[in-house]
């Protein structure tokens, strides 16, 4: 099953920034473009140099958090104990 989409230059710009960020999951980058994972790995051989793309490659190959299934992050996300908390208009105060 091939994705005949075509994006725009900004739209893969975002999909590979998204696809460098080691939190984001193949699943979030698929739910906001509709690109499949293995379009994702297209689009980086495409656009990175080759050894860039061996590099990016071997570090998400089977990494937890570039996977929903195997992220633990689905109990939550970590909130530092030090972070302020966001009032109603999402402007934090100064104290």
């Amino acid at each position: 099953m091939k994705n005949n989409r075509t994006y725009t230059t900004q739209e893969e710009d975002r999909i590979i920034e998204m696809a460098w960020e080691d939190r984001t999951p193949f699943e979030a980058i698929h739910t906001q473009f509709s690109c499949p994972e293995k379009e994702v790995i297209a689009i980086m051989r495409r656009a990175l140099a080759p050894s860039s793309f061996r590099m990016w490659r071997k570090r998400v190959q089977g990494r937890r958090t570039k996977h929903a299934n195997l992220s633990l992050l689905d109990q939550g996300r970590f909130k530092c104990s030090r972070q302020r908390a966001i009032s109603q208009n999402g402007i934090s105060k100064r104290k």
